[in-house]
């Protein structure tokens, strides 16, 4: 942590019950550049800690009322990456381990130079900055994972992808995704990217069978001007650009076998020989290979290399069908239905009962893609499903026959708006208390529809 610190990462609550040691310690932080609050006790410091958490806290351990390690007990149960350094002037060595092993950062024993306490503070400065660092881009990655289709759902297989491929992220391995048409490789992909240590460098997407044979090794490789009749100027490849980031190969399978070859050398040597020059270049990247077929069984027929499988097949990430997902495919729909109705401007529809049988009865083989392209449809008015019987009507006088229609229609609203009651007010033109009442006499409850 650089002394120019600002903000609460810089901030030092200093806790110490002698007027003087808070007197020093604190004039040699605030030397270093760093915002100092001094206290006498720990209980009128903790409350100023809560109030506004600071980068690191120092107190001694003998103090009046709460000690150090009460202290820093009570701050572990609230933010156990708080960094908090004990100071105490009876050298305990059993003190001191108790006191590291309950969590405490450092232990600095007094008489201590200056120095120490200011090196240790801007070592506690620095790793708060990286916890906060990482505790935001936690927070931006959880949320694009909410607007990343494939990764939303609650059922068990999902659960599971999540966490293994953030388990995955972290180890700079290269990653065989095998999943379906539309199942969402590139998603994952581009995740494994966003929450590696490679996120801020580029992510290379290649598509191998989207491009003919002869563009393909150029398009992979690069070229020097005049490598080829046409290649008028160097161009850069895909694995050069993808130099301290990840490449992404979609559709491996469709990789030409003399390609395979030289795909092979830059895997195991981390090199590139772009076409029309000797010259090897070193490159350092993740690869990531995703394919919809079975490429062991690919090697074992010859239409794949047995050895760039192997070599591929580090660790492999399989993607559930949707079909697989049970209760996923409706929050999938909700989810696509209101992105698409925003989209063309049209009002969310709502979600009868045939659309509820074809999203269960139904075995999308075009996984998430056929699923958000079916709600795009309906959201512009596209889709038309034979509709189901409809419910009977309830025996009874024609308020009961009222009622039943009303309970209904206001559960299906619920239903489509996602227990939201402010839409499903503005749906049904009611003012909000009278919906709240309907609901009340109806049993209806918001959170059961969320």
């Amino acid at each position: 942590m650089s002394a120019d610190a600002d903000g609460a990462l810089g901030r030092v609550v200093f806790i110490d019950d002698e007027a003087e040691v808070r007197r020093a310690n604190g004039q040699s932080l605030e030397l270093e550049g760093f915002a100092v609050e001094a206290f006498p006790a720990a209980e009128p410091a903790l409350a100023a800690i809560l109030a506004a958490p600071p980068g690191v806290v120092v107190s001694d351990v003998r103090l009046p009322g709460l000690d150090g390690v009460g202290l820093l007990a009570r701050l572990r149960r609230v933010d156990p990456d708080l960094p908090v350094i004990l100071i105490t002037g009876h050298g305990d060595i059993r003190m001191a381990v108790a006191a590291m092993q309950g969590g405490a950062y450092d232990f600095l024993a007094k008489p201590y130079p200056a120095e120490a306490l200011v090196a240790s503070v801007r070592r506690a400065l620095e790793r708060r900055r990286l916890v906060m660092e990482n505790r935001a881009l936690r927070a931006r990655l959880d949320a694009a994972v909410e607007e990343d289709p494939a990764f939303l759902g609650d059922s068990p297989a999902m659960v599971r992808l999540r966490a293994l491929v953030r388990e995955v992220a972290r180890a700079d391995v290269d990653v065989l995704i095998f999943g379906e048409t539309g199942s969402g490789k590139e998603v994952v992909a581009g995740a494994l990217h966003r929450w590696s240590r490679r996120a801020g460098r580029n992510f290379v997407a290649m598509n191998c069978g989207a491009l003919p044979d002869s563009v393909v090794e150029s398009e992979l490789f690069g070229h020097e001007a005049g490598a080829f009749t046409g290649a008028v100027k160097r161009r850069v490849g895909r694995i050069e650009h993808a130099h301290g980031g990840t490449l992404f190969l979609d559709e491996i399978e469709s990789m030409p076998l003399p390609l395979q070859v030289k795909l092979l050398r830059v895997l195991q040597e981390r090199t590139v020989e772009p076409l029309g020059t000797n010259e090897v270049r070193p490159v350092d990247m993740r690869v990531v290979a995703a394919t919809k077929v079975d490429l062991g069984q690919a090697a074992a027929q010859g239409t794949f290399r047995d050895d760039l499988y192997h070599r591929l097949n580090v660790v492999t990430v399989a993607i559930p069908r949707l079909s697989d997902r049970g209760d996923d495919v409706l929050l999938l729909f909700q989810h696509f239905l209101r992105r698409a109705a925003a989209r063309f401007e049209k009002p969310v529809p709502p979600i009868t009962a045939a659309i509820r049988d074809h999203l269960r009865d139904h075995a999308w083989p075009g996984n998430v893609r056929e699923l958000g392209h079916f709600a795009e449809r309906c959201a512009l008015g596209l889709v038309a499903l034979p509709q189901a019987a409809p419910e009977a009507a309830p025996a009874g006088t024609l308020t009961e026959q009222v009622d039943g229609f009303e309970r209904r229609l206001i559960r299906d609203e619920l239903r489509v708006a996602g227990g939201d009651v402010r839409a499903v007010a503005e749906a049904l033109g009611l003012p909000r208390k009278t919906l709240y009442d309907k609901m009340t006499r109806h049993r209806l409850n918001p959170a059961d529809y969320r």
